[in-house]
């Protein structure tokens, strides 16, 4: 298959807005997490379960997805996504309470994590010259889906639209990048058009470097992921703006990432990685830590911090451990979100747990958070609220300061190694 029959541009333009509704997900869901709360009388642990199931959908079917791109293709896998994407979108429209909330949001997970599956090899066999490059410039449409979405939940809450219209604006993306996919013609995947063979493809992803990325991966994508999710209900009580709080976070990303090509020139993937982990350390400190305009500042050094933490992690392996192939890449992000997953539900009850231990013993947390505004009761529960978030962003920061010593070591690994055959071979192929 030459390069000339495969339209490059729509493809990776199809991609980009699949990774849109994706996002756009995430950035809504964020913006109504607290009126589901009080619409359907959840508290922050039943929040946190029904937040986290749209992280483990998405490991679920990136891996899946990982496993059967190659034989399937990655065309049947994107339809597959946008019938998940649909399902899951008019589900919550038509949610009546925790459970049909719960499986509309695994329904969208499960398509998020299939539009992963099959974009990110997508976007490294159309580019294969480029990238770690490449890969950062698709996933800024994560973060820049993240603000869109946060703004048009922050507009429309203004005008007092309801959030199930907030929730079907996600349709408009959806449609199109359906009609998109079904309409282009594919490449097969680089592992492919290379000739690794799958049982080679299946070594690869058993050696100590591969390992240690996905164990690092772990980490990165908490601290990405889980703060951006659970920034509303961690620091609302410690800011009027806290939804604007991830808008600025999430901006910075969507600059960051459309400037890659240089940083990543200038310092490496492995140098990048380290950069950013202590930027991300020191963001979490100042949300932790600050308030007033400093807990912006403090979102404008995180955003900076998180900004090339997933696509990097892709890219690094995509390009010094390409015999991983669809499956290397696609583990990463179900490792990824399967680790976000975890931490989100046992936060969840964590921040249960620190608010209630600031109520007066034996208090009912339930009482207490059905309390009329104003209420003595309202005003203490808001008091230990406003304690809980920094304790949570604290306690999460302790994870890019453990990042810091992986990726020195990293970089001080990387310094004798020398870049793998099959690059080569992909870049001339193409």
């Amino acid at each position: 298959m030459t390069s000339n029959a495969i339209p490059r541009k729509q493809l990776f333009t199809a991609s980009c807005l699949a990774l849109l509704v994706t996002s756009l997900s995430f950035g809504i869901r964020a913006g109504i997490l607290g009126k589901l709360g009080t619409e359907f009388n959840l508290n922050a642990s039943e929040l946190g379960t029904i937040a986290a199931t749209a992280f483990w959908g998405f490991p679920l079917a990136v891996v899946i997805g990982g496993f059967i791109v190659d034989i399937i293709g990655m065309k049947k896998l994107l339809v597959m996504a946008f019938i998940f994407h649909l399902a899951g979108i008019l589900l919550t429209m038509a949610s009546t309470g925790y459970w049909t909330l719960f499986i509309s949001t695994l329904l969208i997970g499960i398509a998020n994590g299939t539009v992963e599956a099959a974009c990110n090899p997508l976007v490294a066999s159309l580019f294969p010259e480029n990238k770690t490059t490449k890969l950062n410039h698709f996933h800024l449409w994560f973060p820049g889906g993240i603000v869109i979405g946060t703004l048009i939940v922050f507009g429309l809450n203004k005008l007092g639209v309801s959030w199930q219209v907030e929730v079907g604006i996600m349709l408009i993306p959806a449609l199109i990048y359906g009609y998109l996919f079904s309409k282009l013609k594919f490449p097969v995947t680089e592992r492919v058009a290379a000739g690794v063979s799958s049982s080679t493809m299946y070594k690869s992803i058993f050696t100590g470097l591969f390992l240690f990325m996905i164990l690092c991966m772990f980490g990165t994508a908490i601290t990405e992921l889980f703060t951006g999710q659970w920034i509303d209900v961690l620091l609302k009580n410690v800011t009027d703006n806290a939804l604007l709080i991830l808008t600025l976070d999430t901006g910075v990303m969507v600059v960051g990432r459309a400037f890659a090509g240089p940083v990543v020139k200038q310092f490496s993937p492995q140098g990048v990685l380290l950069i950013s982990s202590v930027l991300a350390t020191i963001g979490l400190y100042l949300l932790g830590h600050t308030t007033g305009n400093m807990i912006f500042v403090g979102a404008l050094v995180f955003g900076m911090g998180v900004c090339y933490f997933w696509p990097t992690m892709l890219g690094f392996v995509s390009e010094n451990l390409p015999k991983t192939g669809a499956v290397g890449m696609n583990l990463m992000g179900g490792a990824g979100m399967f680790a976000v997953s975890i931490y989100m539900i046992f936060m969840g009850k964590h921040y249960d747990a620190i608010v209630a231990s600031k109520l007066p013993a034996g208090a009912s947390l339930q009482s207490y958070t059905q309390a009329p505004p104003g209420s003595e009761m309202a005003n203490t529960l808001f008091e230990a609220n406003k304690a809980a978030g920094p304790a949570i962003i604290n306690f999460t920061m302790m994870i890019p300061l453990c990042l810091i010593v992986a990726f020195a070591g990293l970089n001080l690994y990387m310094r004798g190694r020398k870049k793998p055959d099959i690059l080569v071979a992909a870049s001339a192929g193409h």
